[in-house]
């Protein structure tokens, strides 16, 4: 299958070149020339199936013309070495738990599934310097991304990170870790970290001197994985449901990925009547959905930090999938938006009624699920991380001491190494060019 750039100045390209490019030469995003369909009988039989055989499907399907099938396949199952359980919580919400792999978040299903893929490519270029893989966070994407590729043979890692705008667990998980991968700590915003990756994919003389990609979810190969966990959701949905029930589900958005990789599995057919986007403070989306007006802006700081985004980048993916019909986009999806006090009421409140945790952005969906949902419905939910990755904000809303689990621990127990960085894209290209 050929890609095409979201800006459409670009030629299209291979999977192969999109997942090594990152970023089209326009400044557009990569997306799919045409979105295949999976069939019925996929459907009649998911009830039965594992997350692992069920992602090798779906991605059978998107990538079978462009990875061979049986590296595809270890791919996968390398990839998803853990669960993604649906809990119940009430009579009609659940829980999807996407914070069982090495960094208890959800980046873990499309890091890894990229590193391995960048991987497969890479042992077929005749060029074997290394490959510079550049990604910006605002919480989890630097630990999943970095655990992804960490000590993998011919790739560096850069990642960049606003100065006291993640949590101390999360800065942890890739800045304690050395070798191959670079902590840069950066005085600015996420959006200041996105803008100076944009700028190095689109600087020619860079990208002349070393190979560069990217891990954010402006990589194709990091957003589409993430559409399997929502047909694994389906399927233990419908282990327990009536087919008659309307399926709606929530998501925290930041950069929109998360959402985006929602909408392209309803575009490849999973039954969902509707998708709800949950927003912080940070209610760019939000807006667009209730006036018809995308207007970025400055991101502000909250307790749900990886949703901090003041320019979401799969915006224009979202555009590309509806056709840039507003209206198109309305019927799929309507949205909230709550403040730090929201959340943290929304936080205790479960916890006291039901005892159920959640993490920060899990409860913004949390919440507009059960503000939301018709009678003729049922809900589930994204928890994107796991809470006690906020050890210290949890713990002050609950009134309680949580345990941190090893995986988390062993990283806190790490020396922080990081690079501090102006807010100054040549300071960056510098500091690439010379390590």
């Amino acid at each position: 299958m050929k890609y095409y750039s979201t800006k459409r100045q670009s030629q299209l390209v291979s999977l192969k070149e999109a997942v090594i490019k990152g970023l089209a030469p326009d400044n557009g995003l990569y997306m799919p020339i045409h979105m295949p369909v999976i069939p019925n009988a996929f459907f009649n039989n998911i009830k039965g199936m594992s997350l692992q055989e069920i992602s090798f499907a779906i991605a059978n399907v998107i990538f079978k013309d462009d990875v061979d099938a049986e590296c595809l396949k270890n791919i996968v199952y390398d990839t998803l070495k853990f669960d993604i359980p649906l809990v119940p919580i009430s009579d009609n919400i659940y829980s999807l738990e996407l914070f069982h792999g090495p960094t208890m978040a959800f980046k873990d299903v499309g890091a890894r599934f990229m590193a391995r893929l960048l991987a497969y490519f890479n042992s077929q270029e005749a060029d074997k310097s290394p490959i510079n893989v550049l990604v910006a966070t605002s919480g989890d994407t630097g630990g999943a991304v970095a655990n992804g590729f960490y000590n993998v043979e011919g790739v560096k890692v850069f990642v960049l990170y606003p100065a006291h705008k993640v949590s101390k667990i999360q800065e942890s998980q890739f800045a304690t870790l050395g070798n191959n991968v670079y902590a840069i700590e950066t005085d600015g915003t996420f959006d200041d970290c996105q803008s100076l990756v944009k700028q190095a994919f689109l600087d020619k003389e860079l990208n002349q001197n070393i190979k560069l990609t990217s891990a954010n979810s402006i990589n194709i190969a990091r957003l589409i994985p993430q559409s399997f966990y929502y047909f694994y959701a389906y399927a233990q949905f419908y282990n327990v449901n009536d087919k008659e029930k309307n399926l709606v589900i929530s998501v925290p958005c930041g950069n929109l990925g998360n959402l985006t990789a929602g909408l392209i599995a309803k575009k490849m057919g999973l039954p969902v009547k509707r998708f709800l986007a949950a927003n912080n403070k940070n209610d760019i989306f939000f807006k667009y959905l209730t006036t018809g007006i995308y207007k970025p802006k400055p991101s502000v700081q909250t307790i749900a930090n990886a949703m901090d985004v003041g320019n979401p980048s799969n915006f224009e993916r979202i555009m590309e999938l509806f056709g840039n019909s507003y209206k198109s986009v309305c019927a799929n999806i309507s949205g909230n938006w709550y403040n730090d006090n929201d959340i943290r009421k929304t936080i205790y409140d479960l916890y006291v009624r039901q005892g159920y945790l959640l993490d920060p952005h899990g409860a913004t969906a949390y919440k507009s699920l059960e503000q939301n949902l018709g009678a003729d419905e049922c809900g589930i939910f994204l928890e994107t991380a796991h809470p006690a990755k906020f050890k210290d904000t949890v713990e002050e809303i609950i009134h309680k001491e949580i345990s941190v689990p090893d995986n988390l621990s062993k990283f806190a127990n790490g020396v922080k190494e990081s690079i501090p960085l102006p807010n100054n894209y040549n300071a960056l290209k510098s500091l690439l060019l010379s390590i």
